[in-house]
């Protein structure tokens, strides 16, 4: 069985960190969702609201250098492990001053310099993945960890299942990190899913098995923190699920009926950010310093609006180019 985490006490700087990321997700996803309904924006775009405590709290747990795999459901992931927002909004705008030059748009945000190394638009393939990355980190000494970040729908992916194998019997420095969100695209966890815990199957590849409360930080932090310490030791993989629950449809724009109302409204108000606020200044943290935060993040969002739309698209011809690592004309 999967072993639950107790919350433990976060002193307040850390509170303020995990405070921070999970507002700038918060304002970024809304953002992104008026601008799309207001047509300032036309891209594929998948809400990650509801699962700003999880990407927040886990990514303060990790160190710059550290690994992470994603999904294309990954905005919170990504910039929580730190992308800069301005290089994040212009990737999503396609334009050449981007993560990637314009030329991966919402689905494959990469940035190796923060440690995002991938960002999938494959259901499950990041785990393989991650697995390479920590056995590079393994073979070089080196005291990287590598996250895998994926959803419920993908542990039900034969990648899931090989890459756990693998990763126990080479006792790798990866996190398999599942952001239980309670819905694989349409379909809910228990029509598709023969576990009610993601983090239960751990025992069968003989790692140790963690469930948090995605909703709260401290819960997050200290599954995420005791991983990592454990991979960095060489004590190997860890499966962490972290509950939550999805607020809005799969992607923006698509329907959502097939989501219980009450459930819904009760999921929106454990999730909401005045919830958030509260636990923070219950943790010692100051409404000023909360202000000082919101009002940074306010500006920072801005900026990085400003910044993707008055940047130019990438050159057609630059399809060209970033095909090998010489840079050359393919």
């Amino acid at each position: 069985m999967s072993m639950p985490v107790s919350p433990p006490s976060l002193g307040p700087d850390l509170a303020r960190t995990i405070y921070r990321k999970a507002y700038l997700i918060n304002r970024t996803d809304e953002r992104f969702r008026a601008m799309l309904t207001n047509g300032e924006l036309a891209v594929a775009y998948y809400p990650v609201r509801g699962q700003e405590v999880i990407a927040a709290a886990a990514m303060a747990a990790l160190r710059q250098d550290d690994y992470l795999v994603t999904t294309y459901r990954g905005l919170h992931d990504a910039l929580a492990k730190g992308i800069p927002s301005r290089l994040l909004w212009a990737e999503f705008a396609g334009k050449r001053t981007g993560t990637c030059k314009g030329k991966g748009g919402p689905m494959h945000i990469t940035h190796p310099e923060t440690g995002v190394m991938v960002t999938t638009g494959i259901v499950g393939s990041g785990l393989p993945i991650a697995n390479g990355l920590a056995m590079a980190s393994q073979i070089r000494g080196e005291s990287r960890v590598a996250v895998a970040s994926f959803g419920d729908g993908a542990s039900n992916i034969g990648a899931f299942h090989e890459a756990l194998n693998m990763a126990s019997v080479w006792k790798l420095p990866v996190i398999f990190l599942c952001q239980n969100n309670q819905y694989a695209e349409h379909t809910a966890l228990a029509a598709g899913t023969s576990v009610s815990r993601i983090s239960d199957r751990a025992v069968a590849y003989g790692m140790p098995g963690i469930f948090c409360d995605g909703l709260d930080p401290a819960s997050v932090y200290e599954a995420m923190n005791e991983a990592v310490g454990r991979a960095r030791a060489g004590g190997g993989p860890t499966l962490l699920e972290a509950g939550a629950f999805r607020l809005l449809g799969h992607i923006f724009g698509a329907d959502y009926s097939y989501v219980s109302r009450q459930d819904l409204h009760a999921a929106e108000e454990r999730a909401s950010m005045a919830k958030l606020r509260q636990w923070m200044i219950e943790r010692q943290v100051r409404e000023s310093d909360l202000e000082r935060i919101e009002k940074e993040v306010d500006a920072e969002i801005n900026d990085a609006v400003a910044f993707a739309l008055d940047s130019e698209p990438p050159d057609p011809d630059d399809i060209r180019f970033d095909i090998y690592a010489t840079e050359q004309a393919a």
